[in-house]
């Protein structure tokens, strides 16, 4: 791949931002808006996009609160970026398990923030714009690290899936 496309990989990434828990609408969004707040924000990634139908089934199977008088928060709207980005290199149980395991040991703001943090992290220096990964949070536990390898694989998942995107475009 030639170095004008890995530059323009970077330079989408690089302007990247997950939004935290407290930037997150807490107004309530309809299914079609939260469908749109999240994909907008996963655009620069090109590979991770979530759709209404997904949402529904999610709430079909209870793996996310049913919305309140067809409004979704906060709460839901994180655990939807969380589901878009871990379903690439997970299971749903998978993604369940460790939710619920996280439940235990961190609040859920404190949980999506580390990986708004974590995924930013990892993603830049996948994508070469920074020359280590840099530690976040204060504690280790068992239920970080696995989060954290569930990002690890995500970022160089979206890594790849750039690359072949950009491959076949200079191909063309």
């Amino acid at each position: 791949m030639n170095e004008i496309l890995k530059q323009q990989m970077a330079e989408n990434i690089q302007k990247f931002h997950m939004p935290r828990y407290h930037e997150l609408p807490n107004e309530g969004l309809y299914l079609e808006q939260t469908t749109q707040y999240i994909n907008n924000i996963l655009a620069p990634l090109s590979c991770i996009t979530i759709t209404s139908s997904m949402i529904s089934n999610y709430v079909k199977k209870g793996i996310i609160a049913s919305p309140i008088k067809k409004l979704y928060y906060a709460e839901q709207i994180a655990y939807l970026f969380y589901i878009a980005i871990a379903k690439n290199v997970l299971s749903l149980e998978h993604i369940v398990a460790l939710r619920e395991m996280q439940e235990k040991s961190y609040p859920k703001e404190i949980a999506y923030d580390y990986l708004c943090a974590e995924f930013e992290n990892i993603l830049f220096y996948v994508f070469g714009l920074k020359d280590r990964i840099d530690d976040i949070g204060r504690t280790k536990s068992d239920e970080k690290v696995l989060f954290r390898e569930v990002i690890i694989a995500a970022s160089n998942s979206i890594h790849l899936t750039s690359c072949f995107n950009a491959m076949q475009e200079d191909i063309n």
